[in-house]
């Protein structure tokens, strides 16, 4: 049913596929719930590569089922549970999809509740990094607002930015302003999107700064459920985010980092020119960054990686 080589599973076939993300693949469970599987595939510069991660799917479930739980207070999410544990609704109970996953799959995979999606990637930046620097670097702007002059790469930002972008299904996704925003969803939902958005960030930059990580900048995915923002997706995870190392960081260079930065620096040497087909990856890169997320996962969680999983 699946194509697994070296615990590396690029690929998912079990069943009618919703929807085929650049990592995850979506089931539809029927009554309300769906089945998420986060795959190992890796992307790029909004394109996925010719080479997985082993174990990636693994640790974004994990981890983003972590930070799910650390920010329920702020802001509910979708997630019902992961598909290894046992706590499985019991309206799915014997589902034909859920009783014939292989345990790599039910490792990789959540169990969600259906929302309608809001179709806005919610950027937040503390640190100036990435598109920021070079936008930055020419005009002296981050995300279309004037910068204050002589910002070296990673410096803090004052107050953390609200850069959201389009979610495109291919291709490249694209800045939006908050009139950009206020246009798609409305005032109000524009602004708790934003204040949502800050907060989530606001609150992981200071739970993950005494465990040696901080977090650059990260982006997020809303939904509405009975007329309620949830989070969806991913949280908080080396994919979405930049983690750098705190005892390493110094503004005015690129910073040791828990991400896949390391996937980008590659990449950006390679000599590839960002059009697909996205290029495989050599072994070392492949390795460094597996190390590098579970560093990332046993850092945050404060737990050890059981690479069984």
């Amino acid at each position: 049913m699946e194509t697994e080589n070296q615990e590396v599973i690029t690929e998912t076939h079990l069943g009618t596929l919703l929807h085929k993300g650049k990592v995850r693949d979506t089931y539809d469970l029927g009554a309300g719930y769906l089945l998420m599987v986060a795959t190992d595939r890796i992307s790029a510069f909004d394109l996925v590569l010719g080479s997985g991660i082993p174990e990636k799917g693994s640790l974004l479930c994990e981890i983003s089922s972590y930070w799910f739980d650390q920010t329920k207070p702020i802001v509910p999410n979708h997630l019902i549970t992961l598909a290894n544990r046992q706590n499985i609704p019991k309206e799915l109970n014997g589902h034909p999809i859920l009783e014939n996953l292989s345990q790599p799959i039910k490792n990789r995979s959540m169990i969600v509740k259906r929302a309608q999606r809001i179709d806005i990637e919610c950027v937040v930046r503390g640190y100036i990094t990435g598109s920021a620097w070079a936008e930055y670097k020419t005009h002296g702007t981050v995300g279309g607002d004037k910068m204050p002059s002589g910002l070296l790469e990673g410096d803090r930002f004052p107050e953390p930015l609200f850069t959201p972008t389009t979610k495109a299904e291919e291709g490249h996704d694209l800045p939006m302003t908050m009139d950009d925003v206020e246009n798609m969803v409305g005032t109000d939902m524009a602004k708790e999107l934003k204040q949502l958005t800050i907060g989530i960030y606001n609150f992981a930059h200071l739970h993950a700064h005494p465990k040696g990580i901080i977090l650059a900048d990260t982006k997020m995915e809303f939904g509405i459920l009975n007329d309620e923002i949830i989070l969806i997706d991913e949280l908080i995870t080396p994919d979405s985010s930049r983690f750098w190392d705190v005892d390493h960081y110094k503004p005015g260079q690129s910073q040791p980092n828990f991400d896949k930065q390391f996937v980008r620096d590659w990449l950006n040497e390679s000599g590839w020119d960002k059009n697909p087909p996205g290029p495989a990856l050599p072994n070392y890169v492949i390795q460094k960054t597996h190390e590098r997320y579970i560093e990332a996962f046993e850092r945050l969680t404060g737990t050890s990686w059981n690479t069984s999983t």
